[in-house]
């Protein structure tokens, strides 16, 4: 990989860091070490990026924040890729926003409030990107990016620009045609909102972070929700009530104050969390008969 990451260096697209921590750059605070993370400046410097990465059949992944992935302990014999340069933002006409893949949700969400822009109150907690959110079609509260994403700038595993209006991209619960078309790069977005004012946008968004407070064990490294909802069902009821709140492997808790959260109190490493999420839905399978579907993806693993 040296010789790889030195080629990546001379092609003069971005920032290139070597031999990274990737506990630095996910939201459980763990993972091994990764050969080297690119930063691309633009769409063009991206492109001469797939473009080697392809032509050498390096393993390489988008990298959003970090906030939905449960990375191994084992070192990551690949590129990652992160947008972080793609971070433009504009407010235009009298609803819409065009955004880069690489801007934070949370940050967006916050702005369009200021703006008494309304329909991103739901965002206002979920720590990704946008280009994440859109993969992955984050939402909460009844809510997600499939109902306010008008168009998605996209670049194809050959390497075209593309543009997918809201009906293409197919969106569903916690599903997009990026997840069906992983090879699928999202750029950019254009979101429409609505007309509020400013005062209740923020008053409900207030609320939403206090019962967040309230609720989730949020001074804990963690990836938010570690299961899906099962239809009808409460996933964080289901893994409390087969007795595993609060139950420990290493450093890594079943949260004590949500059943649904993995947590890593004490420098835990990345297998003892996955113990935990796999111990909390086989037992839950074995006691109710529901397969929880993880919202997390596993990195690295195999």
């Amino acid at each position: 990989m040296k010789e790889i990451v030195k080629k990546i260096k001379e092609l003069n697209i971005g920032k290139v860091e070597e031999d990274v921590s990737l506990d630095k750059y996910t939201t459980y605070r763990v993972g091994g070490t990764c050969s080297c993370i690119v930063y691309p400046k633009n769409t063009d410097c991206l492109i001469t990026l797939m473009r080697f990465l392809q032509s050498e059949n390096i393993t390489h992944k988008i990298l959003g924040r970090g906030s939905n992935l449960l990375f191994s302990s084992k070192p990551y014999e690949g590129v990652l890729i992160k947008l972080d340069e793609f971070n433009d933002v504009r407010f235009f006409g009298k609803n819409k926003i065009q955004v880069g893949a690489g801007f934070p949700l949370i940050k967006l969400s916050m702005m369009a409030a200021k703006k008494g822009l309304t329909g991103l109150e739901f965002a206002s907690g979920i720590p990704g990107s946008v280009g994440g959110a859109v993969f992955m079609n984050a939402g909460a509260y009844k809510s997600d990016m499939g109902y306010i994403v008008e168009r998605v700038k996209v670049l194809t595993s050959d390497l075209k620009v593309i543009y997918l209006e809201n009906k293409e991209m197919d969106f569903h619960y916690r599903s997009s045609y990026l997840q069906r078309h992983p090879d699928c790069i999202c750029l950019e977005a254009i979101i429409k909102l609505n007309k509020g004012k400013r005062e209740a946008i923020e008053e409900v968004i207030n609320e939403r972070k206090q019962r967040r407070v309230d609720t989730q064990p949020l001074e804990y490294p963690s990836a938010g929700s570690v299961f899906r909802n099962p239809e009808g069902e409460f996933a964080g009821k289901l893994i409390e009530d087969s007795g595993l709140k609060g139950k420990k492997q290493g450093g890594a808790m079943i949260s004590d104050k949500h059943a649904n959260f993995v947590i890593n109190y004490d420098k835990a490493s990345a297998e003892d969390i996955k113990y935990l999420i796999d111990l909390a839905h086989d037992t839950v399978l074995k006691n109710y008969d529901i397969d929880m579907k993880i919202e997390q993806e596993f990195v690295n693993w195999e």
